[in-house]
């Protein structure tokens, strides 16, 4: 399957109500133990990614070494690839176009896209992302690869109380973000089930929920109508604390 068909297979995987699972991975040997247990894709974690070479969060894994890490791993897998871009290592739409059109080169066929200022304080403004998104867009067009955008707003994340009062821009960004051109809308640290529930009633793209907190079954997100379930670090926390326990009892 050429990396253009594997990206629209993956964006056909997005169905309300019977959503696609992201167990997030972070290597190729975690690529390749996920993709041997059934799933139908695959999707990095960037915490995960820099946790598993001793980097923080928000961007401190070089782009280079992050670059050559998807490579790997979309080598040793048939199934599509989502890569967790952060904010693109860029705020300039220019660079963050070139920095896109490495990763696809690298093999992936989609990318999380998050609308904070990584290494600054709040989001970017809906119209400085949305002309973000649409760099994203052409560089995907050059590329000949119909790249899934998925693009994340950190509201929720930003925020924990009072998220009632955040759906409404919440749904203001995603029209927008669907006009630039993404694909889906990602609401991590959202887990009012009434609040996701209106989101993706409301919403014109695919919802992904990450499955956090209160979001503590698949079928919870089918029946909110998310389209997607991701996992966020939570998969590579529970490999780190079983190999702690079991080291633990060596010494």
């Amino acid at each position: 399957m050429s990396q253009a068909d594997k990206a629209r297979r993956f964006k056909a995987l997005h169905i309300p109500g019977n959503p696609l699972v992201l167990y997030n991975i972070w290597d190729a040997g975690s690529a390749k133990t996920v993709a041997s247990a059934g799933a139908q894709a695959l999707a990095t974690g960037s915490w995960s990614v820099a946790a598993a070479q001793g980097y923080g969060d928000g961007q401190a894994i070089p782009l280079d070494f992050a670059l050559q890490i998807i490579a790997r791993i979309t080598e040793s897998t048939e199934l599509p690839v989502s890569v967790d871009f952060e904010g693109g290592y860029a705020t300039d739409p220019t660079e963050l176009a070139t920095n896109v059109t490495r990763v696809i080169a690298a093999g992936a066929i989609g990318i999380n896209f998050e609308d904070q200022i990584v290494g600054g304080q709040g989001l970017h403004p809906i119209a400085d992302q949305v002309q973000r998104i649409k760099a994203i867009r052409q560089a995907a067009e050059q590329s000949s690869i119909p790249l899934f955008i998925n693009a994340r707003t950190d509201l929720f994340l930003k925020t924990q109380t009072n998220q009632a009062a955040l759906v409404a821009e919440a749904l203001a960004r995603q029209t927008a973000y669907a006009q630039a051109g993404a694909d889906g809308f990602f609401i991590p640290g959202l887990g009012d089930e009434a609040l996701i529930t209106e989101i993706c009633q409301a919403s014109s793209l695919p919802v992904n929920v990450m499955m956090l907190g209160s979001l503590t079954s698949l079928p919870i997100a089918a029946r909110l109508g998310a389209a997607r379930a991701s996992f966020g670090p939570g998969p590579y926390r529970v490999a780190q604390d079983d190999l702690k326990a079991r080291a633990a009892n060596l010494f």
